[in-house]
């Protein structure tokens, strides 16, 4: 378990440094407008720096021999992992394939993860899985402006 500490934390640090470069490039102050485009990203990519580095020094001191992870908490990490894969690759495959777009994508997951692990009854689970989508629909490209992955069915409907 110890390694895998010292692994992650070093990717986390890494990625911070990335962060943090990439931060100073577009200037990460306060200028006359307000916060610089870097701002944010920098105290951010700060942030995660030092909690990297908590947990590096967690990691050396600890004498663990237990294992990374047990079956038994590896299934649930599954449970989670499979639909979320299956709902990118819906999004928008890769390849000349369309995808099923954002939207129609989210409910499909939505609704068989709440039925899946869930186990909650059929009509909420169908409730849920059109409302939500359907709502973030509403909310991302029509207040917001903010085109999102589209697929068959929105070019159905015009958008």
């Amino acid at each position: 378990m110890r390694v895998l500490d010292v692994i992650t934390a070093a990717l986390l640090m890494l990625l911070s440094t990335i962060v943090i470069y990439d931060a100073l490039r577009l200037g990460y102050g306060w200028g006359a407008e307000g916060p610089q485009s870097g701002f944010f990203p920098f105290w951010l990519a700060a942030l995660l720096a030092a909690v990297s580095i908590v947990l590096l020094v967690q990691a050396l001191r600890r004498r663990s021999q237990e294992p990374f992870v047990t079956r038994d908490r590896f299934l649930p990490v599954l449970q989670v992992l499979g639909p979320l894969a299956g709902f990118v690759v819906l999004t928008d495959p890769p390849g000349p394939w369309s995808g099923l777009g954002l939207y129609v994508a989210a409910g499909l997951y939505l609704g068989f993860y709440m039925r899946w692990v869930g186990r909650h009854d059929w009509r909420m689970v169908v409730g849920l899985a059109a409302a939500v989508p359907i709502i973030t629909f509403i909310i991302f490209e029509t207040w917001f402006l903010v085109p999102m992955p589209k697929g068959p069915v929105e070019a159905w409907l015009g958008y």
